[in-house]
């Protein structure tokens, strides 16, 4: 039973939060009111701040088994404790709940999705190429991207100072100097893009940045950062949202930027199936090559069939694929952190 709520929970919830990355206004509206909470953020004080320096308020770390390890059948191998280079992941909402704005640390019910949800199928595509530091945070309540009281926009500036904390707390106790990719989704994206804009570009901090996987949140890339341009680019972003073809005009949003994650090109050139080097479902054991395609379009990533059956969640008239925005790509992604890598190294090599 356990199990079914929280699989209907997150149903419902990526249902919302895709309602408001694409503005399906009815389905934000109906929805939302199921989870909005029954206070205003200044009525009920946030759960205490974590501490960083304690083990459990991090989802992963590269010292320790956790769910960033796992290994798919058919992927390349874990390689964390040899790799130089590290990854900060940013973990999307996984909190659900209308008894807070912000979720309390810990939150078993919570912090199992992000472990058994994001970890496995999203943050585990880069431990091949790098040692993976994921932390939780306070993250705000899937009902703060519809809230337009004012109470949403505190709740997500008080989920950003708890990422801005974990990233500041790496860097002085975990970094050690080390380049490094910054990889996030959904509202991990809406933080991380900030991270770029305060702390990364056009500072010091830049010259260690491989590259930002940016994924699933609309954003047009006017952090500092330039859009990678090719596979080997270094130093750039990466940000793509993930739909079918046939999806509404009202989706679109020409004022995002989307790099194809099949050719890692800004621009509408397609990439076929055959170019889709493996998809990774949620809790799948193997590996499917050629499950999607990709043509960026209108700032969104389009996708013109879905070539298995264990990819059926579509969201919002016509369907979404946000919450395979890593999961299609996974295998390809996996390579291109890994090349990218070798790309910086290479250069910065003596």
């Amino acid at each position: 039973m356990k199990k079914l709520l929280i699989g209907t929970g997150v149903v419902v919830a990526v249902l919302l939060l895709v309602g408001f990355i694409f503005r399906g206004q009815l389905a934000m509206w109906v929805g939302g009111q199921l989870i909005k909470p029954g206070h205003t953020f200044a009525q009920q004080a946030p759960a205490a701040a974590p501490d960083y320096t304690q083990d459990v308020f991090w989802a992963a770390l590269p010292g320790r088994e956790d769910d960033a390890d796992y290994v798919l059948a058919g992927a390349t191998p874990d390689r964390q404790q040899q790799a130089a280079v590290d990854v900060f992941f940013i973990h999307p909402t996984t909190y659900f709940s209308n008894d807070a704005w912000n979720q309390p640390l810990p939150h078993p019910e919570t912090d199992t999705i992000t472990r058994e949800n994001v970890l496995r199928s999203q943050a585990s595509a880069f431990n091949h190429c790098c040692r993976i530091y994921a932390p939780f945070y306070r993250q705000a309540t899937l009902y703060a991207f519809f809230d337009d009281s004012g109470s949403g926009d505190q709740a997500l500036e008080l989920a950003y100072a708890d990422v801005r904390a974990a990233f500041n707390h790496y860097l002085q106790h975990f970094n050690q100097g080390r380049p490094f990719i910054l990889a996030s989704h959904s509202q991990g994206s809406r933080h991380g893009d900030l991270l770029v804009r305060d702390m990364i570009a056009g500072r010091p901090l830049q010259q260690q940045l491989v590259a930002a996987y940016l994924v699933g949140y609309s954003l047009d890339g006017n952090n500092g950062l330039e859009i990678c341009t090719g596979p080997s680019a270094t130093g750039c972003q990466l940000l793509w949202n993930t739909v079918p073809a046939d999806t509404p005009e009202l989706f679109s949003n020409t004022e995002t930027a989307c790099v194809n994650p099949l050719n890692w090109q800004p621009d509408d050139t397609y990439a076929g199936f055959d170019a889709n080097l493996g998809a990774a479902g949620f809790g799948a054991d193997t590996l499917e090559p050629g499950v999607a395609d990709a043509r960026c379009v209108d700032g969104l990533l389009q996708v013109s069939a879905v070539q298995s059956d264990n990819f059926s969640s579509q969201f919002l008239d016509g369907g979404n694929y946000h919450i395979y925005d890593y999961g299609f790509y996974y295998s390809n992604i996996r390579a291109n952190a890994s090349q990218r890598v070798d790309a910086f190294l290479q250069t910065a090599a003596p």
